[in-house]
């Protein structure tokens, strides 16, 4: 349930910051999407697909910045901008699963004795 409300947040605040960028001030809505993404990071990832998910992160971001959906006339530049902001939040999902991992292998696991 909790992945469901983070994606679900995630996509409307990154609809909404890349449609009207300029519509709430002080840059908070890239703060709450990086906050999304390091909470979905550590809360909803389990070691089984975290590899999974740097892999769509990273793709999404390519598409981003490669701006593949920009040929699609009219709204093209809307939605790459919106994909943008998703891949914003994945990215900062990546870096939580990066800090997992390495604590992971810092800390001594409970089954070692």
């Amino acid at each position: 349930m909790l992945s469901r409300v983070i994606v679900g947040l995630t996509v409307i605040v990154a609809i909404i910051q890349g449609v009207a960028p300029d519509l709430v001030p002080a840059m908070i809505l890239p703060l709450v999407l990086v906050i999304l993404g390091l909470v979905y990071g550590v809360m909803c990832l389990d070691s089984d697909n975290r590899v999974g998910f740097c892999v769509i992160a990273l793709a999404v971001g390519a598409a981003a910045s490669a701006g593949v959906l920009t040929g699609i006339h009219e709204i093209g530049g809307w939605l790459n901008d919106i994909v943008s902001q998703i891949s914003m939040a994945l990215y900062a999902g990546v870096v939580a699963v990066l800090v997992m991992g390495v604590w992971e292998a810092i800390m001594p696991s409970s089954d070692e004795g």
